[in-house]
């Protein structure tokens, strides 16, 4: 009975020697080079082309003044929530002799068209009183009476301003005080109080003052690769990777992409923005960097393999793969595969191989030859 025990435990010992050599051999070449074994896999697979950019409110305002002068008093700062019409700051006027020039100026002109249309209305309404001129005529010399008399006001009003900082009149007031345009958070405050402004007009920008925005209204605007931007198209999900919640999953869609192109170092570029998907519970904040992944293409349960065993003949019109060797230390065949979809790492194997095939993948050295 020993003796038997000890003639199947050689057998044993016999068999797993000659396995374990199969597959050692099967795993080298005929020169005796190693190779590793890599198994075909079902998995999914995602195409997709990445932005660049950061989170920012989709509606901001730049606050201005409109006379010149010296912040006398801040009334806000960075971080305030505000409503329509707030106060903001307390300006100083400081008209300049250009600027009372002008405003008097003016009124001057305002003042001699308001007498001249006056002087028409008088002499029409007279003419139309004796039967010489239309009732419609008359109409009509009376609403350019009114539009001089409203002109005339408003360069008064505007003189007062200039000099004293505030209008008074009418049941209304206009003062020297800045006034939020819209409801938000002060993203920015720019100036001090003793800090100078330069007005708003139709021919300088004006020194901003502060910077408000909604912050219950974020969006992802950002930059696509000209390479990836004609496989784009609106409405295509986002994956939002921001930098400061790297645990945090947000989403979104595609919802703007700009008609031109845009060069930075070298590279053209495409503005997108990105409508964020509701979150709950993450505080996003404007300024944060983030990427987004916009999905082109996904399959799931479909064949697949690493890109890097996928050899290309006939500037790619043809795609194989090598299979280890039918004799054990023979050198690897190679067998002919269609592909299909790929995102650099992965890719799809529509035939040629089933699920659970074996494929060679050479060290790198033998690749670069």
């Amino acid at each position: 009975m020993a003796r038997l025990l000890k003639i199947f435990v050689a057998t044993l010992l016999v068999a797993a020697l000659v396995v374990g050599a199969y597959f050692w051999l099967k795993g080298r070449g005929e020169n005796g080079q190693e190779f590793e074994i890599v198994m075909v896999e079902r998995g999914e697979i995602t195409e997709k082309a990445v932005a660049v950019g950061q989170i920012e409110p989709r509606l901001k305002f730049e606050v201005k003044s409109k006379i010149s002068g010296i912040v006398k008093r801040c009334v806000v700062d960075v971080g305030d929530r505000v409503s329509p019409g707030d106060p903001l700051f307390e300006i100083v006027p400081d008209p300049t002799p250009t600027e009372l020039v002008e405003a008097e100026s003016q009124v001057e002109a305002a003042e001699a068209a308001f007498k001249r249309a006056e002087a028409e209305w008088k002499r029409v309404t007279e003419l139309t009183k004796e039967g010489i001129s239309a009732r419609e005529e008359e109409d009509i010399k009376r609403e350019a009476f009114e539009l001089a008399r409203i002109e005339l006001q408003s360069a008064k009003d505007n003189l007062d301003l200039v000099r004293q900082g505030r209008i008074a009149g009418r049941g209304r007031q206009m003062e020297s005080i800045i006034r939020a345009p819209a409801g938000g958070i002060v993203l920015q405050r720019l100036v001090d109080p003793g800090d100078p402004v330069v007005p708003l007009t139709t021919f300088q920008a004006g020194t901003e003052l502060a910077t408000i925005a909604d912050m219950g209204d974020l969006i992802f605007m950002g930059t696509v690769d000209e390479i990836d931007v004609g496989k784009l198209s609106l409405d295509v999900a986002a994956r939002l990777n921001i930098g400061a919640l790297p645990d945090q999953s947000v989403t979104g869609r595609l919802s703007r992409i700009a008609p031109q192109a845009k060069e930075e170092e070298g590279a053209r570029l495409f503005d997108v923005e990105i409508e964020l998907d509701p979150v709950e519970g993450i505080l996003l904040r404007a300024g944060y960097s983030a990427t987004a992944d916009l999905v082109i293409r996904e399959k799931s349960d479909i064949l697949m393999i690493p890109e890097r065993l996928v050899l290309f003949e006939d500037d790619g019109a043809k795609t194989f793969v090598e299979i280890p060797a039918a004799t054990p230390g023979g050198e690897p065949e190679k067998v002919e595969i269609e592909t299909g979809l790929s995102d650099g790492l992965n890719i799809e194997v529509l035939s040629g191989l089933e699920e659970g095939a074996e494929v060679v993948e050479r060290p790198p050295r033998d690749i670069l030859g």
